[in-house]
């Protein structure tokens, strides 16, 4: 596991608030059925510096600090 600093931890949440729409670019969880382009929407983002998503497919799986990665979707 990846650990994360204070600092970062503020960071990722100032960059996601709950409510951000997030496209998800890389998950290393082999048993996640979610791919490359899946987006949801930011819960919150806890301690560890996990992003928790509600994805629009149903899943709720988080996106690990670390090993994971996903980007704002900008919205119009």
């Amino acid at each position: 596991m990846n650990r994360i600093s204070k600092e970062q931890l503020l960071l990722l949440r100032k960059k996601y608030p709950p409510g951000t729409r997030v496209e998800l670019l890389r998950m290393s969880d082999p048993y996640s059925n979610l791919s490359r382009g899946a987006t949801g929407t930011v819960i919150s983002v806890d301690d560890i510096g996990t992003i928790h998503v509600s994805w629009d497919s149903g899943s709720s799986i988080g996106i690990v600090y670390g090993e994971d990665s996903c980007r704002v979707v900008e919205t119009q």
